[in-house]
């Protein structure tokens, strides 16, 4: 089962959902509620969230898996001696701004997934990295780099887009396009198939030696809801759909598998300040 939590903004808004089988990457198209005003001045506001998903159980999986789904948003943070980092109000400032993101890959493994057998397991793998993302009322576009720190170890990149409607005060709405590049480790990882490996396979599997390079994962587009409840809770509603390109499309696992990839995520969030 894949499990995922990306990250938006270190400055702006910092969303980030992780749920069962997914392909879903580094910005979630939801916007975040504006923060109610306050009396007193918040040193802490952030946003958690929890819902289900539903999503391949793993990179070019046929059959999708349903899991529970979390999500935390940083929005604001007053430091020591008035250093102040987000937005108290929840209004993302236009313009570019550095972003941070983050991202969890569930282990994958044969066991759980026999049209797999003969494939050494992938580890849980933690993905940590920044970017630099730009914001205006009607538009939101973010480039990408994130590490390996903890699994596979290999970089990758993510470029995305956003058309951002707002219907009423309480509904926001967003959608566009996103690209998926990894590294030649990264990719030899999730889609590649070693000699050895390809020895192990049953008779008759379809799992054959193939070596790849680095380069460009996947292409799609990715919608999504938010619709404002009360000034502290949000519904929630991500859709996203990929298609492998490149050397990951020709994947002995992919074309066992599914070449498209369908992630669904629907759940509600409560924004929480604390004054320290």
């Amino acid at each position: 089962m894949i499990n995922r939590i990306a990250t938006t903004a270190f400055v702006a808004l910092l969303p980030f959902a992780a749920h069962a089988g997914g392909f879903d990457t580094a910005a979630d198209p939801v916007a975040m509620a504006p923060a109610p005003v306050m009396a007193s001045s918040p040193d802490l506001i952030f946003r958690l969230g929890a819902g289900l998903s539903y999503g391949p159980a793993y990179f070019g999986a046929k059959n999708g898996k349903a899991g529970a789904s979390g999500s935390f948003s940083f929005q604001f943070l007053r430091g020591p001696g008035g250093l102040t980092l987000g937005s108290e109000t929840g209004e993302a400032k236009s313009g570019f701004a550095p972003r941070g993101s983050f991202r969890v890959i569930s282990k994958r493994s044969s066991k759980d997934n026999a049209e797999l057998s003969g494939l050494v397991d992938v580890p849980l793998s933690v993905e940590i990295g920044f970017g630099l993302g730009y914001t205006s009322q009607n538009f939101e576009a973010f480039a990408d780099v994130r590490y390996g720190a903890i699994g596979h170890h290999a970089f990758v990149g993510e470029l995305g887009a956003d058309v951002v409607l707002r219907p009423s005060d309480r509904l926001t709405l967003k959608v566009g396009p996103r690209l998926l590049a990894g590294s030649s480790k990264f990719n030899t990882t999730y889609f590649g198939v070693t000699a050895a490996e390809a020895a192990a396979a049953p008779v008759g599997s379809t799992l054959t030696a193939y070596g790849l390079g680095g380069g460009a994962v996947s292409a799609g587009i990715a919608m999504g809801a938010t619709y404002e409840m009360t000034d502290t809770w949000n519904l929630d509603g991500t859709l996203r759909f990929d298609r492998f390109v490149g050397s990951a499309k020709n994947s002995p696992i992919v074309k066992q598998g599914s070449r498209d990839q369908l992630t669904l995520n629907i759940g509600v969030s409560r924004l929480i300040s604390l004054d320290f």
